[in-house]
């Protein structure tokens, strides 16, 4: 159904930027066209059931209830199937359901923050640890943020992070293990200790 567990939900964007940031990503989102797959010109299929999208609805319902703006999307399209819009809310509360909730839909949520110490704070603040991206021109501050956040990938600078020749896996609540690259096959390998006394 095109769902992806690395799409990014929560995106925590500094102050000075996040209205632009959030105009833009509503404008894109905007464009996107919602069908059906096998139609040319699709972009976004529908959820994987009926429940899948009525969790949806209620996480950006909860987000609006607590004071998240609507800044595109948020509302079921007309018609059958399992459809959602694309949907950016800005303003999110912290409290928010989806902020400590898998969404599987296409939602953004956009929280701002001030500095570092903050944004760290509350992106680890999940029972989730799968994938986290951070998007900075300095190099120093995009390693330094990346091994604060408490996840088992990060895209630096990057929205993709899976590649066959490196390890895919989550901490916390989002797997315990690696699959592909070396340490993927270490799964699969039994490891034999032999000691031998030494005389």
């Amino acid at each position: 159904m095109g769902e992806a567990r690395t799409a990014a939900n929560r995106f925590f964007v500094h102050r000075s930027v996040a209205d632009e940031f959030g105009r833009r990503l509503a404008e894109r989102m905007g464009a996107l066209v919602v069908g059906p797959g096998t139609r040319d010109g699709v972009d976004v299929g529908p959820l994987i059931d009926a429940n899948g999208r009525a969790k949806v609805e209620e996480l950006v319902a909860d987000a609006v209830e607590r004071g998240a703006e609507v800044l595109v999307g948020g509302r079921r399209p007309e018609g059958p199937g399992n459809f959602y819009p694309p949907t950016v809310l800005a303003g999110v509360d912290s409290a928010s359901r989806l902020m400590d909730t898998e969404i599987f839909g296409p939602v953004a949520a956009i929280l701002t923050f001030d500095d570092e110490g903050e944004v760290l704070r509350r992106a680890n603040d999940t029972p989730w640890g799968l994938v986290g991206y951070v998007f900075t021109q300095g190099l120093d501050r995009g390693l330094r943020v990346s091994e604060g956040l408490e996840v088992g990938m990060v895209g630096l600078n990057t929205g993709l992070v899976s590649n066959p020749a490196a390890p895919f896996g989550g901490v916390k609540q989002s797997g315990l293990g690696r699959e592909g690259g070396r340490v993927g096959i270490d799964e699969f390998l039994e490891c034999q200790y032999v000691a031998v006394p030494v005389r």
